[in-house]
């Protein structure tokens, strides 16, 4: 590709406005791609816009993609078990572009100096108003873990998110952290501020005592003369990964014998084209692509995977699509068919990266957000720290944020050892960062932030560690319970994620010591899924650690040792 003079300064003005330094200009106009990355034209009659894992961020922000995401089984080296430069080269993206640092985590700190922040919601906007208005009919869809990961949205008990969806455009959306409101709260907000504005589906959500449906399981939608279903799969695993008492009436699950009555049934009422919006993840998705027949394509999301190109999976009726759109707001899936006589006879997919240096703010959200945001900035904006190193959490096995998370936990609350969560949303902030408020909240917010400190034998420990590892490594998709190894402070362990079930964790040692399965040690940790927890909440213990020092050293990652993964291209 080669740009004219006319592209080049076009991108340099871009550049300039946004306020990058001159080395950074040169590097984005040195892109031709860039100039052009949201020109996509037209193609067929059926067109699905797709976004997913949000996490209430509406504001731009930086998040750095995992140099970790093993696959195991049959998952090892296959999308989306593919880091950096592997990634790069399985999907023909060149290094050292826009959409390599989108993809990748690769020269991350001095990418998001030169390309910017990616998402919010005023960009994301206008990047949705641009591809409707050149696709009639098209539907936005959003794949859910929308409600939840900001101090905003925790505050306004999700209103702040609800309000922004209806705004942006949304036609469609399943669920899984909405959950965490609680089943009246998301009733509510199904029943009041979405009815005859943003279908609610979910055909795996049934009550628990006979065993009805809770949400439609799908929509029909007629577009330029084809009619649409789009079906809803919830998070399977919410009342075992949150907790069970805030769903008390409803039972999830996979479902997918239910889910193919679903899909015959709707081919049956006249649909020529199926879609699931998913929130299974993306193994998950693309186990059952296998076994589902009647699918034209799984739009998936939960595990945060960008994945710039859809999985092609067959089946006992044809070929399914499973399509996975990253998470934060940095991304736009785009899937246009082309339905001729009843049938797809061809296709494109895009997943447009959300850089906000290059798509102006839209200024009717612009104003949204800054509305619903007005009466916390001097709380959001208080400055806790500065970091001096990179703080991530996006990883299989721990992130240097959740790493000031264990050590935070440790230190105010007198423990040996810390578990973390492993959550997969939380901001990214550069070195030389000032660390404010709403940065604690990005990692915590949640509707049960209690810290707990438990006496734990040394047995219980590796119990819980081998658990968790069964829940990321099974094998078996439909065995994967979601969220990324707990996160580890003072202890140090190794891992065969290949391994079987129960042998997996071994050197488990503390300052140097073996650990004693006999012996108790004193463990905190936070967000328990138990009913009747109680006990400070993590932003609390966070924010204190933070005052007390001021300035986060670069931070030492405490990573377990890793056994069986040499040459896996899931891991940098």
């Amino acid at each position: 590709m080669s740009m004219d003079r006319r592209e080049f300064l076009q991108v340099l003005a871009v550049a300039a406005a946004a306020g990058l330094p001159i080395a950074s200009r040169d590097a984005l106009a040195a892109t031709p791609a860039s100039a052009k990355m949201y020109e996509l034209p037209r193609f067929g009659n059926v067109h699905l816009l797709h976004f997913t894992d949000c996490h209430a961020q509406l504001l731009p922000i930086h998040f750095r993609e995992p140099s970790v995401n093993l696959g195991v089984a049959d998952s090892r080296g296959q999308p989306p078990h593919l880091v950096g430069e592997h990634l790069l080269k399985r999907f023909g993206i060149a290094a050292r572009t826009p959409e390599a640092h989108a993809f990748t985590y690769l020269d991350f700190v001095e990418a998001a100096k030169t390309y910017g922040k990616v998402g919010g919601f005023a960009h994301l906007s206008t990047l949705v108003k641009r591809m409707k208005a050149s696709r009639p009919g098209a539907l936005l869809l959003d794949g859910g873990d929308t409600w939840q990961g900001s101090g905003t949205s925790l505050w306004t008990n999700a209103q702040d998110m609800v309000d922004a969806c209806k705004l942006l455009g949304v036609d469609v959306m399943t669920p899984h952290w909405e959950m965490t409101y609680g089943q009246k709260r998301v009733q509510e907000i199904v029943e009041k501020d979405f009815k005859g504005k943003i279908d609610f589906v979910a055909q795996n959500i049934k009550t628990t005592d006979f065993g009805d449906p809770v949400f439609a399981p799908y929509t029909m939608k007629e577009m330029n003369g084809v009619k649409v279903a789009v079906i809803g799969q919830a998070f399977p695993y919410t009342p075992i990964a949150n907790p069970r008492y805030m769903v008390p009436d409803w039972s999830f699950g996979i479902q997918d014998d239910n889910m193919q009555k679903v899909v015959d049934e709707a081919r049956g009422k006249g649909a020529q084209v199926v879609v699931v919006l998913s929130h299974n993840g993306m193994d998950v998705d693309l186990k059952m692509a296998s076994r589902v027949r009647g699918i034209d394509a799984i739009m998936g999301g939960h595990t945060h995977d960008g994945v710039p190109a859809p999985s092609l999976v067959k089946n006992a009726g044809g070929t399914t699509l499973v399509t996975n759109a990253g998470s934060n707001g940095k991304f736009l899936g785009v899937l246009d068919f082309d339905v001729k006589n009843g049938k797809i006879a061809d296709f494109r997919y895009k997943l447009l990266p959300v850089f906000s240096n290059l798509l102006p703010a839209d200024k009717e959200m612009d104003a949204f957000i800054k509305k619903v945001r007005a009466p916390y900035e001097g709380k959001l904006n208080e400055k806790l720290a500065v970091t001096e190193g990179l703080l991530y959490r996006r990883g299989n096995f721990n992130g240097t944020f959740d790493q000031v998370i264990c050590d935070a936990l440790m230190q105010v609350k007198g423990a040996d050892i810390a578990f973390s969560p492993g959550f997969r949303w939380g901001t990214s902030l550069l070195p030389g960062q000032a660390i404010l408020m709403e940065h604690v909240m990005d990692q915590t917010a949640v509707t049960y932030p209690f810290t707990t400190v438990t006496d734990m034998t040394g047995e219980m420990i590796k119990t819980i560690l081998e658990d968790v590892a069964d829940n990321l490594f099974n094998p078996d998709p439909y065995l994967q319970q979601g969220g990324d190894m707990v996160r580890v402070g003072g202890l140090q362990y190794a891992i065969d994620p290949a391994g079987k079930m129960g042998g997996r964790i071994t050197e488990m040692r503390l300052k140097g010591q073996p650990i004693d399965p006999a012996k108790t040690y004193k463990v905190a940790g936070w967000a328990p899924v138990a009913e009747g927890a109680k006990g400070e909440a993590i932003w609390d213990v966070v924010t204190t650690y933070l005052r007390d020092r001021k300035t986060i050293a670069p931070v030492r990652l405490n990573l377990p040792k890793l056994v069986g993964t040499e040459g896996n291209p899931g891991i940098a």
